[in-house]
């Protein structure tokens, strides 16, 4: 569990430079908001690629980004046991947002507001349907198309992207928490 915290010491460490080298980019931004319209979304895709996050949003965000690695466990609560899903999201909404938000994900589902595919902003919750129920499983949205959630396939908390073709034929709706 040491060796885990550490490189959480380390990624906290290090996320900061990471978010600050985008500022550098505006050049190649503004010419991809060009070819992808106002919405950040290619013509491709229906989903928001580079929203502008809030302060709560980039806080879920980085301690989402902590716990990549991190244990799946059916049930779980918290790092050091293992997480699943809405575990995983309760976690990180109750300590990077002070945001309670208990539940299934399906249970989170019904909280919070709706947002369009092309309005998802990083820190909001991404549903999709992949137990044959409606949905079953929850994943945090960081931006660029991509999620942080806790699979039980492979059985860690990982990156995934919502262009891979088995989340993008799953996915039911976004849903916002913050202003």
């Amino acid at each position: 569990m040491n060796e885990k915290r550490r490189q959480l010491a380390i990624l906290l460490s290090a996320l900061p430079l990471f978010l600050l080298s985008g500022c550098g980019s505006a050049g190649k931004r503004k010419s991809a908001e060009k070819k992808t319209g106002e919405t950040g979304a290619s013509s491709s895709s229906p989903f928001a690629r580079n929203l502008e996050a809030t302060q709560k949003g980039k806080d879920v965000v980085i301690y989402a980004l902590g716990l990549i690695g991190v244990d799946y466990r059916f049930g779980g609560k918290n790092p050091e046991a293992g997480l699943d899903c809405s575990g995983m999201v309760s976690y990180i909404y109750r300590m990077a947002a002070r945001h309670t938000l208990t539940g299934s994900a399906a249970d989170m589902a019904k909280k919070g507001r709706a947002v369009r595919p092309e309005r998802i902003r990083p820190g909001d919750l991404v549903f999709f349907n992949t137990q044959s129920r409606p949905r079953s499983h929850v994943a945090v949205y960081i931006g660029d198309l991509r999620f942080v959630h806790a699979p039980s396939t492979n059985g860690q908390v990982r990156i995934d992207s919502l262009e891979n073709t088995y989340y993008r034929t799953r996915f039911e709706e976004a849903r916002t928490y913050f202003d």
